[in-house]
Protein backbone atom coordinates (compact mmCIF):
# COMPACT_ATOMS: atom_id res chain seq x y z
CA UNK A 1 0.00 0.00 0.00
CA UNK A 2 0.80 3.61 -0.73
CA UNK A 3 0.14 6.45 1.19
CA UNK A 4 0.61 10.00 0.83
CA UNK A 5 0.58 12.42 3.05
CA UNK A 6 0.27 16.60 2.45
CA UNK A 7 1.26 17.91 5.79
CA UNK A 8 -0.57 21.17 5.96
CA UNK A 9 -0.89 23.26 8.66
CA UNK A 10 2.08 24.00 10.97
CA UNK A 11 1.92 27.72 10.54
CA UNK A 12 -1.56 27.93 11.21
CA UNK A 13 -0.63 25.52 14.78
CA UNK A 14 1.88 28.50 15.23
CA UNK A 15 -0.15 31.38 14.92
CA UNK A 16 -3.20 30.03 17.18
CA UNK A 17 -0.88 29.86 19.93
CA UNK A 18 0.73 32.74 19.43
CA UNK A 19 4.09 31.28 18.41
CA UNK A 20 6.54 32.05 15.25
CA UNK A 21 5.86 29.85 12.05
CA UNK A 22 8.92 28.09 12.64
CA UNK A 23 7.68 26.59 15.76
CA UNK A 24 4.91 25.03 13.80
CA UNK A 25 7.65 23.55 11.88
CA UNK A 26 9.31 22.57 14.24
CA UNK A 27 6.32 20.52 15.90
CA UNK A 28 5.74 19.48 12.66
CA UNK A 29 8.70 17.54 12.35
CA UNK A 30 7.52 15.50 15.75
CA UNK A 31 4.83 14.70 13.79
CA UNK A 32 6.49 13.74 10.63
CA UNK A 33 8.63 11.04 13.20
CA UNK A 34 5.38 9.80 14.96
CA UNK A 35 3.26 9.39 11.14
CA UNK A 36 6.43 6.99 9.62
CA UNK A 37 6.73 4.51 12.55
CA UNK A 38 2.99 4.50 12.28
CA UNK A 39 3.05 3.68 9.33
CA UNK A 40 5.64 1.00 9.72
CA UNK A 41 3.69 -0.65 12.06
CA UNK A 42 0.61 -0.66 10.00
CA UNK A 43 2.59 -2.59 7.46
CA UNK A 44 2.75 0.26 4.82
CA UNK A 45 4.87 -0.33 1.85
CA UNK A 46 5.45 3.48 0.66
CA UNK A 47 4.92 6.54 2.81
CA UNK A 48 5.31 9.94 0.34
CA UNK A 49 5.80 13.03 2.81
CA UNK A 50 5.36 16.60 0.68
CA UNK A 51 8.16 18.32 2.58
CA UNK A 52 8.65 20.85 0.40
CA UNK A 53 6.89 22.41 -2.41
CA UNK A 54 8.49 24.19 -5.40
CA UNK A 55 6.05 26.56 -5.33
CA UNK A 56 6.93 27.49 -0.85
CA UNK A 57 10.33 29.14 -2.43
CA UNK A 58 8.08 31.88 -2.61
CA UNK A 59 7.58 32.24 1.39
CA UNK A 60 9.98 34.76 3.21
CA UNK A 61 13.46 33.61 2.86
CA UNK A 62 13.65 33.54 6.61
CA UNK A 63 11.18 30.96 6.91
CA UNK A 64 12.78 28.72 3.86
CA UNK A 65 15.91 28.71 5.94
CA UNK A 66 14.85 27.45 8.67
CA UNK A 67 12.51 24.58 6.89
CA UNK A 68 15.78 23.60 5.03
CA UNK A 69 17.21 23.94 8.30
CA UNK A 70 15.21 21.53 9.75
CA UNK A 71 15.01 18.96 7.12
CA UNK A 72 18.66 18.61 7.31
CA UNK A 73 18.63 18.06 11.00
CA UNK A 74 15.98 15.61 10.51
CA UNK A 75 17.74 13.46 7.91
CA UNK A 76 20.71 13.69 10.27
CA UNK A 77 18.53 12.49 13.42
CA UNK A 78 16.45 10.14 12.10
CA UNK A 79 18.14 8.26 9.28
CA UNK A 80 19.57 6.21 11.47
CA UNK A 81 16.42 4.98 13.65
CA UNK A 82 14.82 4.26 10.06
CA UNK A 83 18.23 2.24 9.31
CA UNK A 84 17.20 0.38 12.94
CA UNK A 85 13.55 -0.32 12.04
CA UNK A 86 14.63 -0.96 8.33
CA UNK A 87 13.15 1.66 6.87
CA UNK A 88 14.53 2.90 3.26
CA UNK A 89 14.75 6.30 2.89
CA UNK A 90 14.52 8.29 -0.76
CA UNK A 91 14.17 12.17 -1.25
CA UNK A 92 12.53 13.23 -4.51
CA UNK A 93 12.35 16.34 -6.30
CA UNK A 94 14.68 18.84 -8.13
CA UNK A 95 17.97 19.07 -6.32
CA UNK A 96 20.02 21.74 -8.64
CA UNK A 97 18.68 24.47 -6.15
CA UNK A 98 19.31 22.45 -2.40
CA UNK A 99 22.63 23.56 -0.50
CA UNK A 100 25.31 21.62 -1.08
CA UNK A 101 25.72 20.38 2.74
CA UNK A 102 21.54 19.17 2.45
CA UNK A 103 22.39 17.31 -0.98
CA UNK A 104 25.39 15.76 1.17
CA UNK A 105 23.08 14.52 4.16
CA UNK A 106 20.20 13.73 1.31
CA UNK A 107 22.88 11.29 -0.21
CA UNK A 108 24.20 9.69 2.78
CA UNK A 109 20.44 8.88 3.97
CA UNK A 110 19.78 7.07 0.67
CA UNK A 111 22.91 5.42 0.65
CA UNK A 112 22.69 4.18 4.74
CA UNK A 113 19.04 3.09 4.33
CA UNK A 114 19.88 1.58 0.91
CA UNK A 115 19.43 -2.13 1.57
CA UNK A 116 16.45 -1.96 4.28
CA UNK A 117 13.92 -4.24 3.33
CA UNK A 118 11.19 -2.32 4.74
CA UNK A 119 8.85 0.38 4.54
CA UNK A 120 10.07 3.29 1.88
CA UNK A 121 9.73 6.80 3.34
CA UNK A 122 9.72 8.96 0.27
CA UNK A 123 10.16 13.05 1.39
CA UNK A 124 9.35 15.41 -1.77
CA UNK A 125 11.46 18.60 -1.78
CA UNK A 126 11.35 21.42 -4.03
CA UNK A 127 8.89 19.36 -5.50
CA UNK A 128 6.57 19.96 -8.59
CA UNK A 129 4.57 17.36 -10.21
CA UNK A 130 3.65 19.30 -13.30
CA UNK A 131 7.49 20.00 -13.52
CA UNK A 132 8.28 16.70 -13.07
CA UNK A 133 5.90 15.47 -15.32
CA UNK A 134 6.49 18.44 -18.10
CA UNK A 135 10.69 17.26 -17.93
CA UNK A 136 9.55 13.45 -18.45
CA UNK A 137 7.66 14.54 -21.74
CA UNK A 138 10.85 16.44 -23.14
CA UNK A 139 12.76 13.26 -22.01
CA UNK A 140 10.20 11.14 -24.03
CA UNK A 141 10.08 13.41 -26.81
CA UNK A 142 13.87 13.39 -27.50
CA UNK A 143 15.65 11.69 -31.00
CA UNK A 144 16.05 8.52 -28.48
CA UNK A 145 12.33 8.12 -28.56
CA UNK A 146 10.79 6.03 -30.95
CA UNK A 147 7.03 7.16 -31.71
CA UNK A 148 4.71 6.16 -28.98
CA UNK A 149 5.64 5.51 -25.75
CA UNK A 150 4.09 2.93 -23.08
CA UNK A 151 2.69 4.17 -19.75
CA UNK A 152 5.69 2.43 -18.11
CA UNK A 153 8.13 3.86 -19.76
CA UNK A 154 7.12 7.20 -19.01
CA UNK A 155 6.49 6.77 -15.57
CA UNK A 156 10.27 5.70 -15.64
CA UNK A 157 10.99 8.53 -17.21
CA UNK A 158 9.35 10.83 -14.53
CA UNK A 159 11.25 8.72 -11.64
CA UNK A 160 14.48 9.50 -13.43
CA UNK A 161 13.60 12.87 -12.96
CA UNK A 162 12.35 12.86 -9.85
CA UNK A 163 15.42 10.77 -8.28
CA UNK A 164 12.64 7.91 -7.17
CA UNK A 165 13.18 4.31 -6.23
CA UNK A 166 11.16 2.75 -9.21
CA UNK A 167 9.39 0.18 -7.18
CA UNK A 168 7.06 3.40 -5.02
CA UNK A 169 4.51 2.33 -7.43
CA UNK A 170 0.99 4.39 -8.01
CA UNK A 171 -0.60 6.10 -4.98
CA UNK A 172 -3.26 4.31 -3.40
CA UNK A 173 -4.53 6.93 -0.24
CA UNK A 174 -3.56 10.77 -0.27
CA UNK A 175 -4.21 11.94 2.92
CA UNK A 176 -4.06 15.93 3.36
CA UNK A 177 -4.62 17.76 6.96
CA UNK A 178 -5.14 21.45 8.11
CA UNK A 179 -8.75 21.33 6.56
CA UNK A 180 -8.05 22.04 3.08
CA UNK A 181 -9.26 20.23 -0.21
CA UNK A 182 -6.64 19.93 -2.74
CA UNK A 183 -4.06 18.41 -4.41
CA UNK A 184 -1.56 21.22 -4.29
CA UNK A 185 1.11 20.30 -7.36
CA UNK A 186 1.88 16.85 -5.64
CA UNK A 187 1.80 13.60 -7.35
CA UNK A 188 -0.51 14.05 -10.47
CA UNK A 189 0.67 11.29 -12.21
CA UNK A 190 0.55 9.12 -8.88
CA UNK A 191 -2.83 10.22 -7.56
CA UNK A 192 -4.41 9.18 -11.43
CA UNK A 193 -6.87 6.61 -9.07
CA UNK A 194 -6.11 7.43 -5.07
CA UNK A 195 -8.58 7.67 -2.41
CA UNK A 196 -8.34 11.21 -1.13
CA UNK A 197 -9.08 11.64 2.69
CA UNK A 198 -9.29 15.33 3.67
CA UNK A 199 -8.71 16.05 7.73
CA UNK A 200 -9.05 18.89 9.70
CA UNK A 201 -6.64 18.20 11.98
CA UNK A 202 -3.23 20.44 11.74
CA UNK A 203 -0.17 18.77 10.97
CA UNK A 204 1.28 19.28 14.45
CA UNK A 205 -1.61 17.37 15.80
CA UNK A 206 -1.90 14.52 13.43
CA UNK A 207 -1.35 11.35 15.67
CA UNK A 208 -1.52 7.50 15.34
CA UNK A 209 -5.10 7.74 15.70
CA UNK A 210 -6.05 10.21 13.07
CA UNK A 211 -3.73 8.11 10.96
CA UNK A 212 -5.89 5.01 11.86
CA UNK A 213 -9.28 7.16 11.00
CA UNK A 214 -7.70 7.57 7.42
CA UNK A 215 -6.81 4.02 7.35
CA UNK A 216 -10.43 2.94 8.42
CA UNK A 217 -12.05 5.22 5.81
CA UNK A 218 -9.86 4.31 3.19
CA UNK A 219 -10.92 0.48 4.14
CA UNK A 220 -14.64 1.15 3.68
CA UNK A 221 -14.06 2.07 0.16
CA UNK A 222 -14.63 0.17 -3.08
CA UNK A 223 -12.25 1.10 -5.86
CA UNK A 224 -13.17 0.59 -8.88
CA UNK A 225 -10.24 2.03 -11.58
CA UNK A 226 -13.07 3.15 -13.71
CA UNK A 227 -14.80 -0.37 -14.26
CA UNK A 228 -18.07 -1.34 -12.21
CA UNK A 229 -16.80 -2.97 -9.25
CA UNK A 230 -17.86 -6.41 -7.56
CA UNK A 231 -21.05 -4.37 -5.94
CA UNK A 232 -21.94 -2.63 -9.06
CA UNK A 233 -21.19 -5.71 -11.52
CA UNK A 234 -23.76 -7.36 -9.35
CA UNK A 235 -26.23 -4.94 -9.47
CA UNK A 236 -25.90 -4.75 -13.17
CA UNK A 237 -26.21 -8.41 -13.45
CA UNK A 238 -29.90 -8.30 -11.63
CA UNK A 239 -31.35 -5.74 -13.40
CA UNK A 240 -31.05 -2.91 -10.46
CA UNK A 241 -29.01 0.73 -10.93
CA UNK A 242 -25.58 0.74 -9.72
Amino acid sequence: MHIAVIMDGNGRWATKRGLPRTAGHVEGAKAVRNTVETAARADVDTLTLYAFSAANWSRPPTEIAALMKLFGQYLFGETRRCVEQGIRVNVIGRRDRLSDNLLRSIEQSERLSASCTGMHLRLAVDYSSQYSILQAAQRAGQPAGHGDIATQDFERLLQEVDHSARDAGPVDLLIRTGNERRLSDFLLWECAYAELYFSDCLWPDFDETEFHRALEDYAGRQRRFGGLGDKSAKSATSGELP
